[in-house]
């Protein structure tokens, strides 16, 4: 039943286009922007190459979903650095993204651990960067409970389901992937004991030997992770790798949206 709420939220278009939220000043990101993209220069906001989209005021800290997009006619992106500026650990992701995905219409959800700017810094085909984002209202989510408790946890760790939609002569496709991504802010509630860091690290997602997209995260990325992404469908099935801290990993292959 809870599997079927989550993918009919986001199987909706569930961010508007926000404009009461830009991105605002932030000291953190100055400070850390060399390090995060390797250049002290700011890349552009550009919103006729990427767009951002979160709420304004989240309703939940922990599950914050991000919308990224592009309009038809965009150059291509290659990859995505996800940050959150206020969060104990700034970069939630690093994304690659292949041409099946172009224009990108991806989506997943973060945590937000205090009033931050969210970014995405997307690097182009060309090697050129491009940023968008929003300011999200939002605290707590690094160490918010998580929604399971630890027997629910193991027993369904590593579980995946994915569905398939059309929409505008592509394909949309959403994958869940039941891990608790504790993010070492966490307490037990019955020991109340600080749950150590867990969290999938890795996850390639391909459909046959072409790549959809990949992910190289940190403990900002949601607990049981959810992405929403358009593509242009290809042969094959849609198989999925994913391995967390522990060194666990995943496989699971998908013929017809199963």
């Amino acid at each position: 039943m809870k599997l079927a709420f989550v993918f009919a939220l986001l199987a909706a278009p569930v961010l508007a286009q926000p404009v009461e939220n830009p991105l605002q000043p932030s000291e953190l990101w100055d400070d850390m922007r060399s390090s995060v993209i390797g250049t002290d220069t700011e890349p552009p906001v550009d919103p006729a190459v990427l767009l951002l989209d979160a709420p304004k005021r989240a309703d939940n800290p922990a599950l914050v979903p991000i919308h990224i997009t592009q309009p038809v006619g965009a150059p291509a992106v290659t990859a995505v650095s996800l940050v959150v500026d206020g969060n104990p650990a700034p970069v939630a992701a690093e994304f690659t993204f292949g041409r099946a995905l172009m224009p990108l219409d991806f989506e997943v959800r973060v945590r937000v651990d205090s009033y931050s700017d969210v970014r995405a810094i997307a690097t182009l085909e060309d090697g050129r960067k491009i940023m968008a984002g929003r300011f999200v209202r939002a605290s707590g989510g690094c160490a918010a409970p998580a929604g399971k408790s630890m027997e629910q946890v193991r027993a369904t760790m590593g579980e995946m389901r994915f569905k398939q939609a059309a929409e505008n002569g592509r394909d949309i496709g959403t994958l869940m992937i039941r891990h608790p991504n504790f993010s070492g802010l966490q307490r037990d509630q019955v020991t109340l004991l600080t749950i150590p860091a867990e969290f999938i690290q890795t996850l390639e997602v391909k459909q046959g030997d072409a790549e959809l997209f990949t992910m190289d995260a940190g403990i900002s990325i949601s607990e049981d992770p959810v992405f929403r992404f358009g593509y242009v469908p290809g042969d094959g099935p849609v198989t999925v790798h994913a391995q967390d801290t522990e060194g666990r990993v995943w496989d699971k292959s998908f013929t017809g949206g199963s």
